[in-house]
């Protein structure tokens, strides 16, 4: 180890961290033909963090955009709190809904009649449907429906019996605006021989999109009015959805709605009908942390095992610095900066690298997805059309610090041994 002229004086007289312990541990990093082995066991250990803290990053990104994606389209399209009646039909669906779009906090009131149907195209086969039979004035505060209107108008929704499809399932129908759509419900008109499903056609007046497949392929939103005739449910509505500003403090609001209604009615929270599916989804979503942090604690251990090696090959300088002058504490500062470089530098190599990848993760599931010739992450599996990812600040500071912190923790055992060593140990290491 070359040093320079004045390094004993250097060595003897050095701050805690000073440039001359730096200057060490930075040609220690350095690679050289006698220290391959240690230089290859420190590149791996970089890559190894790079690695974790990269795949840490994008994988949280992705579930939390999944989440976020799943969370705004869900409440978006759903209401936040749903009365259904107790003893009587809602036949004053007008008057509750009035009542309760006064309560504080409440955006609006959307009476509906739904039901499973079995829909048609003019040339092609079948599928399942969902029918939703709401007000034109409901359906506009719908932003995920009215603000996403590919083809035709909502316009005269009310006036007409053209209904609203999303546009897989115009897609999979082969139907366009115009096209008429058949729907069959098997709940249809009694007579002497039994109930006979009602079969009915419907022009198509709008193609929506609302970016969720599974909404897309399935529903279709029908004038109240017509709706109520085609379920026979004349004059009344199924259930109330309410929309409320704040829907993660829908409980808060609850008894105030239930209050508002006048009525006997029993109220369903979206938090209770999704409660299932998020606890799922906040379940995986800390299984993948615990096994993705398993790697950067593999690539730390990788530090400790290089460092080791270090200290071993270079007993002869350790032996040389403490006899230039150098304290135990100085020798045990140069190996804790040579294996913390090496976490900190991976770690941040690989923040960068997983911000990167979250801001073009989009643009990379095009990209792959034209190489392979395969549609990754297919939305007919997902739900989504699109790949999301929304990075949380406070993850990202959480598992930058875990990282940097494992790599420090991992130095303290080998550099600790290193300063152990007094000059004649130390010689034995050769």
């Amino acid at each position: 180890m070359s040093l320079p002229e004045n390094a004993a004086e250097a060595a003897r007289g050095s701050r805690p961290f000073s440039r001359f312990e730096w200057m060490i541990a930075g040609r220690y990093l350095r690679s050289r033909r006698r220290d391959a082995g240690v230089s290859v066991i420190a590149g791996f250990s970089f890559v190894g963090i790079m690695l974790g803290v990269a795949a840490l990053i994008i994988v949280m990104s992705v579930m939390n955009g999944f989440r976020g994606e799943l969370l705004m389209r869900i409440l978006g399209v759903n209401g936040h709190v749903i009365l259904y009646p107790i003893d009587q039909p809602l036949t004053d669906y007008a008057d509750i809904a009035d009542r309760i779009s006064k309560v504080n906090g409440v955006q609006f009131v959307m009476p509906m009649v739904q039901g499973q149907v079995l829909a048609q195209g003019p040339n092609t086969g079948s599928t399942g449907a969902l029918v939703r039979g709401v007000r034109l004035g409901d359906l506009k505060k719908l932003a995920p429906v009215s603000g996403n209107v590919k083809l035709g108008t909502l316009d005269g929704f009310d006036a007409g019996e053209g209904v609203a499809v999303g546009s897989r399932l115009a897609s999979s129908l082969g139907i366009g605006i115009g096209d008429m759509i058949t729907l069959i419900s098997p709940e249809g008109d009694v007579t002497a021989f039994g109930t006979s499903p009602r079969v009915k056609a419907y022009p198509v007046t709008a193609i929506f999109e609302i970016g969720m497949s599974e909404y897309d392929a399935a529903y279709v939103y029908m004038p109240l009015s017509e709706a109520q005739l085609y379920f026979n449910q004349e004059d009344r509505v199924q259930s109330i959805e309410v929309f409320v500003d704040r829907p993660d403090q829908v409980k808060a609001l609850q008894p105030e709605i239930e209050k508002a209604a006048g009525r006997p009615v029993y109220t369903v929270t979206w938090e209770t009908q999704n409660q299932s599916f998020f606890s799922a989804l906040n379940v995986e979503r800390n299984v993948m942390f615990i096994i993705l942090t398993l790697i950067v604690l593999v690539a730390a251990l990788n530090i400790i095992s290089g460092l080791f090696m270090l200290v071993k090959d270079k007993g002869r300088d350790i032996a040389i610095l403490r006899t230039m002058g150098a304290t135990k504490g100085a020798v045990m500062r140069v190996f804790l900066i040579t294996g913390a470089s090496i976490g900190f530098t991976g770690t941040l190599a690989g923040f960068i690298l997983g911000l990167l990848f979250c801001i073009n993760i989009e643009n990379i599931r095009q990209f792959f997805s034209w190489l392979t010739g395969v549609v990754l992450f297919n939305p007919e599996f997902y739900f989504l059309s699109q790949l999301p990812a929304e990075v949380d600040p406070g993850e990202v500071v959480l598992v930058v610090a875990m990282a940097v912190g494992l790599s420090f923790l991992a130095t303290i055992l080998p550099s600790w041994r290193a300063s152990r060593l007094d000059p004649v140990e130390a010689l034995r290491y050769e």
